[in-house]
């Protein structure tokens, strides 16, 4: 247990820092897309549903909150948690049923960001968050698989996985 809790403050951390490099601010939402979403694919379908709720909403939360953006934090705690759930949920599954999660993960993100800009900014703001966390999620899909992937062989050649 020391050890995932490790790796998962590791990849938070990783996920977190990427994430600040590649900060593209979307002035119409008060917000911004970030590199987060691939990191944590990734992470979800290595470790599950745990890993991935946990990483998912750690990193996204405290993206948040060293971007300058505190309002957000609880809001993507809470989405990029259940993101990073459902996703992991779909760990062990054939590679179809892993697409299937990525794109509901998706789904559930686009979404929660649509009604938390809608509650905080107004309508108007919710509907203009949509292509911007389309694009983000998007190009975390992309990303997501095949680091999960990498990240799966180089766990078990490190003989860190444990499950």
């Amino acid at each position: 247990m020391a050890r995932k809790v490790s790796v998962y403050g590791l990849l938070i951390a990783a996920i977190v820092a990427l994430s600040l490099m590649i900060l593209i601010p979307v002035p119409a939402t008060n917000g911004f897309v970030t590199l987060c979403d691939g990191g944590i694919y990734a992470v979800a379908l290595v470790f599950g549903p745990f890993g991935g709720a946990i990483v998912g909403g750690l990193s996204g939360g405290l993206i948040d909150l060293f971007s300058g953006y505190p309002q957000w934090m609880i809001f993507s705690l809470l989405i990029h948690g259940l993101q990073g759930w459902v996703v992991g949920y779909y760990k062990e599954k054939p590679t179809n049923k892993q697409w299937f999660a990525l794109a509901l993960g998706s789904v559930l993100m686009v979404a929660g960001y649509f009604g938390a800009t809608s509650f905080l900014y107004g309508q108007a703001a919710g509907w203009a968050s949509l292509i911007g966390n389309l694009i983000q999620s998007g190009f975390g899909v992309l990303v997501g698989l095949p680091i999960s992937r990498i990240l799966k062989r180089a766990l078990l050649s490190s003989h860190l996985q444990q499950n």
